[in-house]
């Protein structure tokens, strides 16, 4: 899911003279509808559930495969998404290359971090691919600088990134020759968040200038991701000889909470406060799920993996910053997440 943001939909704006612009005509403004649940709770909901995601992998991981995992997690999200769908009466995209762009997004955003991270967790703990997952806008930063030409680097996002990297070396323990740990394992879980601005970015060049609403973007997204991953699971897993009710409920949870009422929370948020303090539920993140894996789980916690993860933040935070308008300069247009990337978060 946001964070990182490499991707990111522009809204262009043309400035006219005063003396020639026409008088304007007063349109009646809708009034918001009224939550139910204040924002910050809904915040603190949706940190909770991208938290225990990890702890939710690792429990069904243990009863079934990593692929299984990731197409039970894809069917129960897309299933809530495509509800959400026809309660507001939203139709599928059109055009054969819209089509072709979301199947490549669901790739990308969805079925191949979501299978590297289910994999990485049979070696590794919980807790360290939460962490590794917080590295995202630290990948986002570095390739934008390269693939996105209007995205220029400063002092600050590039001192971000060297303090984020900085940080990934103290989590694995780089002064004592990587030493337990599960090379493997951490970089299929490195890859799975490098996955992500890779599929941000594509979308951006492929998807920013779509006419359709982003729930439709995003439902679509899920269900092809979705047929991926049945096409591939039977070619490389058997049928589960039996289906335990504590690994086939993390799997529920997985897909019902971590990925379809996930977005649907964010989605919601993002509209009513705004993308940038929508985005900072990435923060809280990787600390929940250090918690829930140390506290339900058992798993160990050396002295450098919450300093090393204190780091990657502070240095995500800095590659996010902007530097403040120069007296004289216009304020940059206003900016909104990229609509398929929101259902993309672990």
């Amino acid at each position: 899911m946001c964070y990182e943001d490499g991707c990111r939909i522009v809204a262009s704006m043309s400035s006219v003279p005063a003396s020639s612009a026409p008088a304007p005509v007063p349109v009646p403004v809708p009034a918001k509808p009224r939550r139910v649940l204040d924002w910050r709770l809904r915040f603190g909901a949706l940190s909770l559930v991208w938290g225990f995601s990890f702890l939710f992998m690792k429990v069904g991981t243990e009863s079934f495969a990593p692929f299984q995992v990731t197409l039970g997690r894809l069917a129960f999200g897309a299933a809530v998404v495509a509800a959400a769908m026809a309660v507001k009466r939203e139709r599928l995209p059109r055009g054969a290359w819209t089509w072709v762009h979301l199947t490549v997004a669901g790739f990308l955003l969805n079925a191949l971090p979501f299978s590297l991270f289910a994999f990485s967790e049979l070696t590794i703990p919980s807790s360290l691919a939460g962490i590794c997952n917080a590295t995202s806008p630290l990948w986002g930063m570095a390739l934008s600088l390269v693939a996105l030409s209007e995205d220029r680097p400063t002092r600050r996002r590039v001192a971000g990134l060297g303090v984020g990297f900085l940080g990934v070396l103290t989590v694995l323990g780089v002064w004592q020759g990587f030493h337990g740990l599960d090379v493997t394992g951490t970089a299929l879980a490195l890859l799975a968040s490098l996955s992500y601005p890779v599929g941000w970015i594509y979308v951006r060049r492929t998807l920013a200038g779509s006419s359709h609403s982003h729930l439709s973007l995003t439902g679509t997204q899920l269900g092809l991701a979705t047929l991926q991953l049945a096409v591939v699971t039977p070619l490389f897993t058997s049928v589960p000889a039996s289906f335990p009710v504590l690994p086939l409920l993390a799997v529920a949870a997985l897909g019902v909470l971590g990925t379809g009422l996930a977005f649907l929370i964010q989605y919601d948020l993002v509209a009513e406060v705004g993308p940038t303090t929508a985005q900072m539920v990435t923060y809280f993140t990787p600390v929940i799920a250090t918690a829930a894996g140390v506290a339900l789980l058992g798993e160990s916690l050396s002295w450098s993996t919450p300093v090393g993860a204190v780091i990657v933040l502070a240095g995500a935070a800095l590659t996010q910053s902007r530097s403040g308008t120069r007296r004289g300069e216009a304020a940059p247009a206003p900016q909104a997440p990229s609509p398929v990337r929101r259902a993309s978060r672990v």
